[in-house]
């Protein structure tokens, strides 16, 4: 497995991770409306890359297949994290989760934060990480239910 900054040209296919990680494996967690407010097919492929730029996630490949992806924040805050929906339980979000832990530590980031949906808290939940709080965003006109959690990286905390 290799995992690589965001290059552009990498949207599409962060998108079909996306679009699979959440009607694939979300889909156990989650509605069918829910999910269709959270990934729909017509999401906006302009307002995609951009928001994809602005992220600068890290990439994960096996064989040069885009398998997944996460970002770090500057402040901490994990944005997206995902892996594709026909590559579960392969280490790819570990891989991801260990990336991410290098990047705060050469960023200085004290701890990590993320919005994360029902079917990621207990991948999170084992990488150490804590819930803050239970939110219920709403997509599309639709509730979503979601957890902000937290992973102190100081020292002896």
């Amino acid at each position: 497995m290799d995992i690589r900054r965001f290059r552009s040209g990498d949207e599409t296919a962060l998108f079909h991770v996306f679009y699979s990680a959440i009607h694939g494996i979300a889909s156990r967690d989650y509605t069918r409306d829910q999910i269709e407010a959270w990934a729909p097919a017509d999401l906006d492929p302009n307002l995609w890359a951009s928001h994809l730029s602005n992220l600068r996630p890290f990439v994960a490949e096996v064989h040069g297949e885009i398998v997944g992806y996460a970002d770090i924040q500057p402040n901490g805050y994990i944005d997206h994290f995902f892996v594709a929906g026909t590559h579960p339980r392969q280490g790819i979000g570990s891989s991801l989760m260990n990336r991410i832990h290098e990047e705060a530590r050469a960023l200085g980031v004290e701890e990590l934060t993320s919005d994360v949906s029902k079917t990621a808290e207990p991948f999170f939940a084992l990488h150490g990480f804590h819930v803050v709080e239970r939110g219920f965003p709403i997509r599309r006109g639709v509730m979503l239910e979601n957890a902000l959690m937290r992973k102190n990286l100081r020292c002896g905390a």
